[in-house]
C-alpha cells in the first residue's frame, strides 16, 4: 500500500502531522509502525525528546525512527518534531501560511498577491537558465511526454499537460502513484519523464523515476535540490519556495512549478519554429468555432499564438 504523498498530507489543516501518520499507518513497515503507535500514544511528548528516547520507548532503532519520518515527507527527525510542535502549537492555524484569523478580505489579499510576486521573483533569481535550456533539449527530442505528480503537484502535471499537448507533442499527466508505477515500468526509453514534488520525498514518485530510469527514459525534476527525487533525475529544476508543507497547504510552490512548467512550454514552442506555431493557431482557430465566433475573430487567431 502506497504511503501518502506530503503535499496530500498537508491539506488536511492544523492536525496534519497526525493525520498523516494515521493515514500512513497501513503502508509503513512493523518496525515504523512501532514508531507511529509510540507518537500517537503521546504525541505532545515528541517535540521535547532526542531520538533516541523516541527509539527506545518504540523499542527500535534510531535509523528506524529516521526511515519513519522519511515515509511521512520529512527530511529526517528534526523536521517532524519540529513539524509536530508546530501543530501543538497551532491547532486554529489557517490554511495559509501567514494569514491569520482576524485578517480582513484588504489584509489577507495583500499578503497573498504580495508573497506570490515575491516568491516568482525569487524563483526566478534562482533559477539556472543552463538547466532550463538542457530540459528543453531533452523534451524537444523526446518520443512522448510523461508527467508525473500527485496531490497539489498533480494539478501542476495536469495544467502542464493542457499547454503541451498543443505543440503536437504526445504528452500525458499521471497523477495517481499506482498509475505512474505502472507507466514507468513500461515507458520507452526515447520518452522524458517529468516529475514533480515540492519535498522530493514521496516514496512513490521517488520509485516510480527510478523505474523509468531504469528503462533508459531521461527524467526532469521539478523539486527539492537536495532532494532523493532530484538525485535521480537527469536535470532538476530546483527553484525552492520558502514555504512550510507540513502545515499549511502548498501554494507558493505550486505557483513556482507552474511557472516552471510555463517557461519549458514556451522554450519547447520557441524551438518547434513555426510548425509549433502554425499547431497553436489551429487549436486557436478551433476554439473560435467551438465559441461561435465570427470569421473575424478566426482571422485575428491566425495573426499570433
Amino acid at each position: 500500500m502506497s504511503t501518502p504523498h506530503p503535499d496530500e498530507i498537508a491539506t488536511t489543516g492544523a492536525r496534519s502531522v497526525i493525520a498523516g501518520i494515521r493515514a500512513a499507518l497501513p503502508g509503513l513497515r512493523r518496525s515504523e509502525r512501532k514508531v507511529a503507535e509510540c507518537v500517537l500514544a503521546d504525541p505532545g511528548a515528541v517535540p521535547e525528546a532526542p531520538i533516541a528516547a523516541l527509539a527506545a520507548r518504540a523499542g527500535v532503532s534510531e535509523p528506524t525512527v529516521v526511515r519513519f519520518c522519511r515515509a511521512l515527507g520529512h527530511s529526517g527527525f528534526q523536521q517532524f518534531r519540529l513539524a509536530l510542535a508546530r501543530d501543538a502549537a497551532g491547532g486554529d492555524a489557517c490554511m495559509i501560511s501567514g494569514i491569520e484569523r482576524d485578517d480582513d478580505i484588504a489584509s489577507l489579499t495583500a499578503k497573498v498577491m504580495d508573497r506570490s510576486v515575491a516568491t516568482l521573483l525569487q524563483a526566478r533569481r534562482s533559477l539556472d537558465t543552463a538547466r532550463i535550456e538542457a530540459a528543453v533539449a531533452l523534451l524537444a527530442g523526446a518520443s512522448r511526454i510523461e508527467l508525473y505528480g500527485q496531490g497539489a503537484s498533480g494539478v501542476v502535471a495536469a495544467d502542464a499537460q493542457h499547454k503541451l499537448f498543443r505543440l503536437g507533442i504526445p504528452v500525458v499527466a499521471y497523477t495517481d502513484p499506482h498509475v505512474h508505477g505502472m507507466a514507468a515500468a513500461i515507458v520507452p526509453a526515447d520518452a522524458v519523464v517529468v516529475a514533480i514534488s515540492h519535498t522530493g520525498r514521496s516514496r512513490d514518485i521517488v520509485e516510480s523515476v527510478a523505474r523509468a530510469r531504469g528503462n533508459g527514459a531521461a527524467v526532469i525534476g521539478v523539486t527539492a535540490a537536495d532532494s532523493p527525487l532530484a538525485a535521480q533525475c537527469s536535470v532538476v529544476l530546483g527553484a525552492e519556495a520558502d514555504e512550510d508543507t507540513d502545515l499549511y497547504t502548498p501554494m507558493m510552490s505550486r505557483l513556482v512549478h507552474l511557472a516552471i512548467l510555463d517557461v519549458l512550454a514556451a522554450g519547447l514552442a520557441v524551438a518547434g519554429g513555426d510548425e509549433a506555431l502554425e499547431r497553436l493557431r489551429r487549436t486557436k482557430r478551433s476554439l473560435t468555432a467551438a465559441r461561435g465566433g465570427s470569421d473575424r475573430d478566426t482571422a485575428a487567431a491566425d495573426t499570433g499564438p
